[in-house]
């Protein structure tokens, strides 16, 4: 006999379809989003559901299910659940201290985390604080930063190693950098790793291929489009020259089980809504014509 194979399994494959939202179009702050197909195809707006924000940020959880949450327009906490079909909730009430540009990965295959950012109440305004996302999208209160972890905004996350997660990059006081704190599979952030690759903020990362990771485009001085491996054990690798516009503000997210794309972003001129697909082997492609309304700073994650 063979085994039967649940209907839903996506979850131990990776998500099928994505989601770009929110985000903001010059000093307009936007709620619409975007859906990604499962062969990379982002559709046109659908209408915005929620508080129109930009600087947030978005994860998988429970399987097949996503989270945006916090960001700022004033600087906000509430947070919006994502249903397996894509549709948008409704804002769910924040138990977050409200900050800006945080970070979100998943772990543990079902449940994701908001970390670090920036909060006009935090001491320093910087933090490494994170808030737990559980199965059912429940986001947990505040916890510390851990010793040895530096409080950065600005930064990318994404899993890796199927249960894990990383994040890397960011601003720190008065400096861009490049280093990474890696997530348990139960949700514990590790002190900082050296960094390696590009100092930069405004990174994106999705993760591909199953169990890997990639960190890309950002802000180091001028906007680059420079892309950064992350192995199955949560290895950062060199720089990959960049393929595609040099920009910042992006989003990214998984597609297809196990390909990613990132999409929109300015590049130092323009509102951007252009995308680059991320093959299974985590080659970047070049730019594809953008759908959908140009912005930045907004957010994306994986569904279904």
């Amino acid at each position: 006999m063979f085994p039967i194979v649940p209907a839903n399994s996506a979850a131990e494959s990776g998500n099928q379809e994505g989601i770009f939202g929110f985000g903001a179009g010059g000093p307009t702050k936007l709620a619409i989003t975007n859906l990604v197909s499962n062969t990379g195809v982002v559709a046109s707006d659908t209408a915005g559901v929620g508080t129109a924000r930009t600087t947030l940020a978005a994860t998988q959880y429970g399987g097949d299910k996503g989270i945006f949450g916090l960001g700022w327009s004033a600087t906000y906490s509430m947070t919006n659940l994502v249903s397996n079909a894509g549709v948008v909730a409704s804002d769910t009430a924040g138990v977050a201290e409200p900050r800006m540009y945080p970070s979100a990965c998943s772990y543990g295959e079902d449940k994701g985390l908001f970390g670090f950012g920036y909060g006009s109440g935090i001491p320093g305004n910087m933090t490494a604080m994170t808030n737990l996302i559980s199965n059912v999208g429940v986001v947990a209160s505040d916890t510390a930063g851990v010793a040895g972890a530096t409080g950065r905004y600005s930064l990318a996350g994404c899993e890796y190693g199927e249960d894990k997660g990383i994040f890397g990059f960011g601003y720190k006081p008065s400096e861009v950098t490049d280093i990474t704190n890696l997530v348990s599979n139960t949700g514990v952030v590790a002190s900082d790793v050296s960094g390696v690759g590009t100092a930069r903020n405004q990174v994106k990362a999705c993760s591909y291929g199953e169990d890997k990771g990639i960190f890309g485009f950002g802000l180091a001085g001028s906007n680059t489009a420079v892309t950064n491996l992350v192995s199955n054990t949560g290895v950062v690798a060199s720089d990959t020259a960049g393929v595609g516009t040099a920009s910042q503000g992006k989003a990214a997210t998984q597609y297809g089980g196990d390909k990613g794309i990132f999409g929109f972003g300015h590049d130092g001129s323009n509102y951007l809504a252009t995308t680059n697909l991320v093959s299974d082997a985590g080659v970047v492609a070049s730019d594809t014509a953008g759908v959908g309304t140009i912005r930045s700073t907004l957010a994306a994650c994986s569904f279904n």
